[in-house]
C-alpha cells in the first residue's frame, strides 16, 4: 500500500519555510512606508476567491503567488505606523516567531500532559498580568481569544460564583429574582454582548450617564442602585472602566469598589484597552481600586504588543474558574495520572481545544523586559500629547477630548466655522480618507457629536509619522471643502 502523508520532503518545507519567511521580511523591510488602506472593492476580492472548493492542489509556487498578491500586497496596514484606527498595535516581531514556532508543534494547551510547558507558561503569565497591574500576585485566570472573550469570561465567572448558593448551573436562571448589571454608557460593546448571551437580558443592564470627563457618574449610579433595589431587583455586578475604547477614560475604581461591597456586588472591571497602562509610575494613580476588583479582563494584543489574538482574564482564585466551569467527562479522567499538582485548563473553562496563546507573550516579556515595554507605551502616551499639541496650535483643527492614556479625538475644521458644516465634514472625511489610502483612522461618536479619532497603540509611532497624519487629514480634507 502507498504510503500516503500531507508532509514534504524536509528540503521542500525547508524551501516553503523560507519562502514564507522571505514574504515577512519583504513586508518589514518596507513598513515604515507601508499604506494604511487600499481600496479595492468588496466585489473585487470577493471575486478573487469566489470558486469552487479545490479537488486537485495547485503547486506551492503559485500558491505563494497568490497569498503574496490577494492577500499580503492588499492587507490594511495594521502593522505599519499609519493605522490609527480602532486599537491596533502592529505587533512585535518576536511574537511572529512564536506564533510560528507554536504552530509548528501544535500543542492543545487543555490538559497539562498535552501540552506540559506551555501549561506552565500560561500559569505564569497569568501571574504575571496579576503582578503588573496590581491586581494581584497568586491569581487565577484564562488566557483566551480577546479583550471581549475576557469580558464574557468574567461576567460568567461572576454569575456563576455570585449564584452558587443558588446552584445556578443545574436549575439556571428560571424562577430567580431579577438581578442588575451596573456599567457607564462609555462601556464597551462586549458588555452588552455579554449580558445578553448569559441570560441576564439588555434590559437588566444599567448603562449610568458619564460625566464631562466620560467617567461614570458615581452619584447617578447611586442613585439608580438605590431605585432598584427598592423595585425589588437585585444588584448584581458593577463593571468600571479602566481606559474606554472611545476616548480612554478612567472611571474611579476606588468608589466603585467601595459600592460593590457596600451592595455585596461583584466587581469586575474592563481593562482591555487602557489597564496596562498602570503599570506606568505616571499613571498608576489613576488605577487606585483596581486591586479590589473581583476580576479584570486584559487584552495582551494591544498594550504587551502582540499580534492577534490574545486576551487574558484575571480572579482573584483559580477555584472560581473551577466552580465556574468544571464538568466531568469519562475522557477526560486522570484518575491513572500521577497527582503532582498538574493544573488543568479543560476543568477551569469553557474550551477544550486550545492552541498556545500565551507563548508569544512569554517570549515578548523575556526577550524585551518590562522597563522595554514601559518605555513604548509611555512614549504612545506621550505621541498623543505631541499631536495634541499640534492640534492645538493649528488654526484648520481642533480637539474635542483628550484622554490620560492615548486616544485623542479631534475634528479638522479648514476654515468652515459653522458646527454642524465641520461636523459634516469630518463625516465625509472617513470614506475619502479610506480611499486616499495613506493614513487609516475611522471615527466615533462622543456626547452625541462625531469626531474623528486617532489611537496611538503602537511602537512604531513617531514625531514625524505623527505630522504625516495631519498633514494627509488636511491635504484630503481640503479637497472636500
Amino acid at each position: 500500500m502507498k504510503h500516503l502523508t500531507l508532509d514534504f520532503t524536509i528540503e521542500t518545507f525547508r524551501s516553503l519555510l523560507d519562502k514564507s519567511s522571505s514574504l515577512i521580511i519583504d513586508k518589514y523591510r518596507t513598513i515604515s512606508d507601508q499604506k494604511g488602506y487600499h481600496d479595492v472593492s468588496q466585489h473585487e476580492i470577493e471575486k478573487w476567491f469566489d470558486e469552487p472548493i479545490p479537488q486537485e492542489g495547485i503547486s506551492t509556487e503559485t500558491l505563494f503567488k497568490i497569498v503574496e498578491e490577494k492577500i499580503f500586497d492588499t492587507a490594511t496596514g495594521n502593522i505599519g505606523p499609519h493605522m490609527y484606527a480602532y486599537v491596533m498595535s502592529g505587533g512585535n516581531q518576536i511574537s511572529i516567531i512564536a506564533d510560528k514556532l507554536a504552530s509548528a508543534i501544535n500543542q492543545n494547551v487543555a490538559k497539562w500532559h498535552l501540552a506540559p510547558a506551555l501549561t506552565e507558561i500560561d500559569k505564569r503569565v497569568i501571574q504575571w498580568a496579576g503582578e503588573m497591574t496590581g491586581f494581584g500576585k497568586n491569581v487565577g485566570g484564562f488566557i483566551g481569544s480577546s479583550g471581549s472573550a475576557a469580558n464574557l469570561d468574567g461576567l460568567t465567572v461572576a454569575r456563576n460564583i455570585f449564584f452558587e448558593r443558588e446552584n445556578i448551573r443545574q436549575k439556571g436562571l428560571f424562577g430567580m429574582k431579577p438581578f442588575t448589571v451596573y456599567c457607564s454608557d462609555q462601556a464597551h460593546n462586549s458588555i452588552d454582548k455579554s449580558v445578553q448571551l448569559l441570560g441576564i437580558g439588555s434590559d437588566n443592564l444599567r448603562k449610568i450617564k458619564s460625566k464631562k470627563d466620560y467617567t461614570i457618574d458615581i452619584e447617578l449610579l447611586k442613585e439608580q442602585i438605590d431605585k432598584d433595589i427598592n423595585a425589588g431587583y437585585m444588584p448584581f455586578c458593577l463593571v468600571g472602566n479602566a481606559g474606554t475604547v472611545n476616548t480612554g477614560a478612567i472611571d474611579d475604581l476606588k468608589e466603585l469598589s467601595n459600592i460593590a461591597k457596600l451592595h455585596n456586588m461583584w466587581f469586575h472591571i474592563d481593562g482591555c484597552y487602557g489597564g496596562l497602562a498602570t503599570i506606568l509610575n505616571s499613571k498608576v494613580h489613576l488605577y487606585k481600586g483596581l486591586e479590589f476588583a473581583d476580576s479584570l479582563a486584559l487584552d495582551f494584543h494591544k498594550w504587551l504588543y502582540q499580534p492577534f489574538e490574545v486576551g487574558c482574564l484575571l480572579v482573584k482564585d483559580w477555584k472560581y474558574m473551577n466552580k465556574t466551569y468544571f464538568q466531568k467527562a469519562s475522557y477526560l479522567d486522570k484518575s491513572l495520572e500521577k497527582q503532582d499538582g498538574r493544573l488543568e485548563f479543560n476543568e477551569h473553562h469553557f474550551l477544550l481545544s486550545r492552541n498556545a496563546k500565551s507563548l508569544k507573550v512569554w517570549m515578548t516579556l523575556k526577550a524585551f523586559g518590562l522597563t522595554r515595554i514601559k518605555e513604548m507605551i509611555q512614549k504612545d502616551i506621550d505621541l498623543t500629547r505631541y499631536l495634541n499639541q499640534k492640534i492645538n496650535d493649528s488654526i484648520d483643527f481642533e480637539v474635542v477630548a483628550d484622554s490620560p492614556l492615548a486616544i485623542s479625538c479631534f475634528r479638522f475644521k479648514g476654515n468652515i466655522t459653522n458646527k454642524q458644516d465641520i461636523i459634516d465634514l469630518n463625516k465625509r472625511l472617513i470614506p475619502a480618507l479610506e480611499k486616499d489610502g495613506r493614513v487609516f483612522i475611522t471615527g466615533t461618536t462622543i456626547k452625541g457629536e462625531f469626531v474623528l479619532r486617532a489611537c496611538f497603540i503602537n511602537h512604531r509611532k513617531n514625531k514625524e509619522t505623527t505630522d504625516y497624519l495631519l498633514q494627509v487629514i488636511r491635504e484630503v480634507g481640503q479637497t472636500l471643502i
